[in-house]
């Protein structure tokens, strides 16, 4: 009942930590590009989003589903990002459940703060977008392997996992690393086959998703190939409350000291460094890796490095013992744990041999009495027995030690918390478009992506005209809507003497060569006729006021699109 109490207790605290860093500063004043397309997706009726899937964006079907539903209830930019902040909450307490069931409640309690407090946890936490619910989704069903392999049914593995998959499709390298723990676990066939039914049927849900979201790969053409600075901020945004400096260090340092920590080490490791790796590896040939697509992996290295203290601090303990066995309540422990692996013995793996050796004491290996109803305590001399108070200051003197980097680091999450930290803030810009662009004045949005900065904040844009917009997004099934061709647009901008543009901000002037011919003559015309008067710049995105050079000439002396091929330009759209 005691270790019970324990449990809740060390999976609650960072649930709660979690919400709190999560709905601190949520309102930040502006979406940016990718969270625009959350919200006027997620705006659209059903059947609108259903016709845009088979478009674009179909890997993130569900999660605009779900935004659907949540967006019904209030449109604002909170509850955007309120599910995520759910699942950032949801995930901190899965990790600590972990540590809790595959080692001890303390274990549980650092390893959850660990990760509430992790900076790359945050950032996630506060977006609009489907990752954060992934990682929950990805924790849980490790939750519900560990469960598995003790004896539970398969089934609810294999339902969250389908769901996960829904959510993002590269949450099924997570297979990959389950399977490794099973390896090193040893599991007799039996357990293979349960586990290979259970992740087939996920994988099988996943498969049409899979096999219509290759036919939009397009979408993510603005990825490069990974290289060692990628890697290297990848296991710095991973293990550490801040990337560089002592605390990174010491956090390398318990990982590698967690390495013996038996069951939890296979589970954890695999998590952590599988998934990262082969999108890394499978990167190199074909573009495909963002740390936002294996966030889910991070779930690994607070485990690890919370297994670490535990392990150092037993370890410190023995030094001030002189090297002794302490006899104590903690010897009854131990004794029902090795009772509890010998009637689980899925779980008896092959990382540390005799930390998972049946009969075998967790923390030195040596030989415990059979499994039986619990022993009493063994006497021992008042100088050598254990404090009953000193496991409540060590789990203390635990999370003192990681509220000391995050209050280290607190700047830095203050600054995350500012809509500057983003790519872009779309609502600056529709501000200065209300402020600026007067009724009836003409806008082009180059590329046409940007027409997301109008769906998001539409107030400001309402009276303008869109020179190319024929039809709009939902009737279209497009993001950003159906634009004319590029000899209309010719036409069009032949009869202004100013326009405005919505923009990426490294473009105009620009050596770019659009890919979509109407792109071009909006580049061709505005670079070649215009010349810039004024301009605001968020980030990625421009907007630009362009006066004519020259009074506007006729329609007709206007020079040819050229049709040559070009290349296109990666897409600021990011799945």
């Amino acid at each position: 009942m005691r270790r019970r109490r324990a449990g809740i207790v060390a999976v609650a605290v960072p649930v709660a930590v979690m919400l709190a860093l999560g709905l601190w500063g949520l309102d930040r004043g502006g979406m940016w590009g990718d969270e625009g397309v959350t919200f006027l997706v997620g705006r659209r009726t059903v059947p609108q989003i259903w016709h845009l899937l088979h478009g674009v964006d179909v890997v993130h079907g569900l999660y605009y589903l779900l935004m659907h539903a949540v967006l019904a209830v209030h449109p604002g930019e909170v509850t955007l990002r309120l599910p995520s902040v759910l699942g950032a909450a949801a995930t901190a307490g899965l990790v600590a459940a972990l540590g809790v069931r595959l080692a001890r409640p303390r274990v549980g309690l650092w390893a959850g703060l660990l990760y509430a407090i992790t900076p790359l946890t945050g950032h996630y936490a506060q977006e609009g977008r489907s990752y954060a619910l992934v990682a929950a989704g990805v924790a849980g069903a490790t939750l519900l392997l560990v469960r598995a392999l003790e004896g539970r049914s398969w089934w609810p593995y294999g339902a969250v996992l389908a769901v996960t998959f829904l959510l993002h499709e590269f949450a099924v390298l997570v297979l990959c690393a389950h399977a490794i723990t099973l390896a090193t676990a040893r599991v007799p066939r039996a357990v293979w086959a349960g586990w290979g039914r259970a992740a087939g049927v996920a994988a099988g849900v996943l498969l049409p998703l899979a096999w219509v979201s290759q036919r939009q790969s397009g979408q993510v053409a603005w990825l490069r190939v990974p290289d060692r600075d990628t890697t290297e901020r990848l296991a710095r945004g991973f293990l550490a409350v801040t990337p560089t400096g002592l605390v990174f260090w010491t956090s390398v340092l318990l990982i590698l000291v967690g390495l013996g920590a038996g069951r939890l080490t296979s589970v954890a490791l695999p998590l952590l460094v599988v998934p990262p790796a082969i999108l890394l590896t499978v990167s190199q040939f074909r573009p495909l890796f963002h740390e936002r697509y294996v966030l889910y992996a991070l779930a690994g290295a607070p485990l690890l490095v919370a297994a670490g203290a535990d392990r150092f601090m037993e370890l410190a303990g023995r030094l001030r013992q002189g090297g002794r066995r302490v006899p104590s309540g903690r010897h009854v422990a131990v004794a029902q744990a090795v009772a509890g692996v010998e009637r689980h013995p899925q779980l008896v793996g092959a990382l540390t041999t005799s930390a998972h050796r049946p009969g075998a004491d967790r923390t030195t290996g040596a030989a415990s009495r059979p499994p039986g109803p619990p022993q009493p305590p063994t006497r021992s001399t008042p100088g050598s027995r254990r404090s009953p108070h000193r496991t409540p200051l060590v789990t203390l003197a635990g999370v003192l030690a990681v509220a000391v980097p995050f209050l280290h680091g607190l700047p830095a999450y203050r600054n995350d918390r500012s809509a500057a930290h983003r790519p872009e803030n779309l609502a600056a810009v529709s501000a200065f478009v209300g402020r600026e662009m007067r009724p009836g004045d003409p806008v082009l949005f180059l590329p046409s992506f940007w027409r997301v900065t109008a769906s998001a904040y539409p107030g400001p844009f309402r009276g303008v005209r869109d020179l190319a917009l024929v039809e709009s997004g939902a009737r279209s099934g497009t993001l950003s809507g159906r634009e004319v061709g590029p000899g209309e647009l010719r036409e069009r901008l032949a009869g202004v003497d100013r326009v405005w543009i919505v923009a990426q901000s490294n473009l105009l002037p620009s050596r770019w060569a659009p890919g979509d011919p109407t792109d071009r003559v909006k580049l061709d015309v505005v670079d070649g006729e215009f010349a810039r008067r004024t301009e605001f710049v968020s980030g990625r995105v421009k907007l630009a006021l362009y006066i004519r050079r020259m009074p506007p000439q006729p329609a007709s002396a206007a020079a040819p699109v050229s049709t040559a091929a070009a290349p296109a330009s990666p897409s600021p759209a990011r799945p």
